[in-house]
């Protein structure tokens, strides 16, 4: 029996940003999906059921605040837990991103390995190496 492989989906306007956290992922037996605004994240989340949304807020149609808003209408925490990926770095950011929602916050530049290991802890795949 095949085992399930966990979706993610990444919200990044970069695109070349996107390309690299998809590698990244992808390399690590992820089934990845990128898309570059917040509308078409919202749609995809509510066809798609994704197990994991990486979230930039600077978005060109809405602000990533508000797709995670959204998200948490369209889905609870333990269905699809929501990680924010941005260069805003100030706590007020952070906060805010908690309050609307988020599970995990991290800024960018970021380190490829903590970004896997945010991603599998946010999944429930604790491994101790």
């Amino acid at each position: 029996m095949m085992a399930h492989r966990k979706q993610i989906l990444i919200v990044e306007d970069e695109t070349s940003l996107a390309s690299l956290v998809k590698w990244h992922l992808e390399s690590s037996g992820f089934e990845v999906h990128a898309e570059h605004a917040g509308k078409p994240a919202l749609s995809y989340v509510a066809e798609h059921r994704p197990d994991l949304v990486i979230l930039d807020l600077r978005l060109p149609d809405i602000t990533g605040y508000e797709v995670c808003k959204q998200l948490r209408k369209l889905c609870h925490p333990w269905e699809v837990p929501i990680l924010m990926l941005t260069a805003m770095d100030k706590p007020i950011d952070q906060l805010r991103g908690y309050a609307f929602g988020a599970d995990a916050y991290m800024t960018k530049p970021f380190e490829p390995m903590e970004l896997l290991k945010t991603v599998t802890l946010l999944l429930g795949e604790v491994t101790l190496a």
